[in-house]
Parts: C-alpha cells; sequence; structure tokens
C-alpha cells in the first residue's frame, strides 16, 4: 500500500481556503492544515479555520504565531478603519488597506518550514487573482518567485535538489466558481467566516455584509445562484 503525498495548506478559515483544502484532499494528498495568530483583530478566523480543517479532514491542524500586528500598516491588524460599501471599481482600483504587508509570504515561509520536516514538497494557498483582487501576493508571479525561493532556501532543496510547489487551486476562479467548487466537493461553507469587520451576538459571528470581503462572497453566492450559509447584520 502507498503512502500518501503529504501536504501543508495554509487554512484561514475562510471559504477560500476551506475549498483549497478541499482540493488537496481530492487529489489525493495528506492534509496538514497551518493556521496563523498574526497579530488579528479579532480570533473569530482561528475558531472558523479549526473548524475547517476538522470536517475537511486535515491529518493535523497547527496555529502559529507569528504577531504582524507589531508592524501596523493594514485595517486588519492595526487601528484603521476597514472600507465598507466599496463599489467593484473602488476594490480593483489599487491595493486595499486590508492587504497586510508581506503575510502571504510569511505564511508561505512558515508552511515551507513544516514541509521539510514533514518531508512534503507541496504548498497548497487559497489564493485567487481575479474578482477585483488588489492584493499583490495573491498573483502567479509571486507563486513562481517562492517556488524558486524554496528551491534555494531549504535543505531539502539544497543538499536533495528537492523542488517545491505551490498550488493555488483557485487562482483563475471567479467567487461564483469558488462556490460552485464548494458544492462539487461537499465542503460546508456554513462553517467559513470571511468577514473582516464580524459582529459577535451571544456564541455566534455575524458578518458585516459591507466590507470588500463580504461584498465579494455574496456577489459569488448571487451569481452561482445559491444562497449564502452564514449570517449577515440585517
Amino acid at each position: 500500500m502507498s503512502t500518501p503525498r503529504r501536504a501543508v495548506c495554509l487554512v484561514s478559515g475562510g471559504m477560500d481556503s476551506a475549498v483549497t483544502l478541499a482540493e488537496a484532499r481530492a487529489l489525493g494528498f495528506e492534509a496538514y492544515a497551518l493556521s496563523a495568530r498574526y497579530g488579528q483583530r479579532h480570533e473569530y478566523e482561528l475558531a472558523a479555520a479549526a473548524r475547517v480543517a476538522e470536517a475537511g479532514g486535515a491529518k493535523d491542524h497547527r496555529i502559529v504565531t507569528v504577531d504582524l500586528g507589531v508592524l501596523g500598516g493594514s485595517a486588519l491588524t492595526d487601528d484603521i478603519e476597514v472600507p465598507k460599501d466599496r463599489s467593484h471599481d473602488e476594490m480593483g482600483s489599487d491595493v486595499p488597506v486590508t492587504y497586510v504587508p508581506a503575510r502571504n509570504t510569511v505564511f508561505l515561509a512558515v508552511a515551507l518550514g513544516w514541509a521539510e520536516v514533514l518531508d512534503a514538497t507541496d504548498l497548497f494557498l487559497g489564493v485567487n487573482a481575479v474578482d477585483y483582487s488588489g492584493y499583490p501576493d495573491c498573483r502567479p508571479q509571486f507563486l513562481a518567485a517562492f517556488e524558486a525561493l524554496a528551491s534555494v532556501a531549504t535543505a531539502a532543496g539544497a543538499e536533495r535538489g528537492a523542488r517545491f510547489t505551490v498550488h493555488a487551486p483557485l487562482m483563475k476562479l471567479s467567487k461564483a466558481g469558488i462556490v460552485q467548487r464548494a458544492a462539487a466537493l461537499n465542503v460546508d461553507l456554513s462553517l467559513t467566516l470571511t468577514c473582516y469587520d464580524p459582529v459577535p451576538e451571544g456564541e455566534r459571528v455575524i458578518s458585516c455584509g459591507r466590507c470588500d470581503a463580504c461584498q465579494l462572497r455574496l456577489a459569488g453566492f448571487a451569481e452561482a445562484g445559491t444562497t449564502d450559509p452564514i449570517p449577515y447584520v440585517s
């Protein structure tokens, strides 16, 4: 009986990372889920990440602390207002203030370290370069550059010639396409949290429905002809 290939999957607790984890599993990988406590203003997404990792069949789930909040510079880690009610044109016009400087670079570096420990050469990341993505670290050029870095930055690459692959199965999908892939892969999106500015209500969390992330998610469900299962502020 052959041993399944291992892969480290970055899991944020959002819709995209949940589907990415499912894609890795569908390809036959034994998935190891990695999340980060990076100084985000709320911990709700880490609770969602734990739900997603368990439901998605991750072999293990680790949460690493990399406090990017001490650097500031983002509405997700600093005292900067989260933009609300922006049009799609506004979302695509520039890099948004919700961009966390170098976040995906840092997260992938940590994932790369765990991959070396696991003797794995595959990393999965739920980035998406369409639907008004203004994030520079969500594009094919970035992933290709990181793969080149990984081959010279690790003992596995330098001593054994290992070549690392960063898989981004959602890269060219629209949000509607991601919703449809979730349905095809039986991903329970009610477990996920996408909102940049969620509101606590008792034991549950309500998404604001107005930030960029919520608007793009809701538009994806609408275009896919289905209803988002998570609650929103009415």
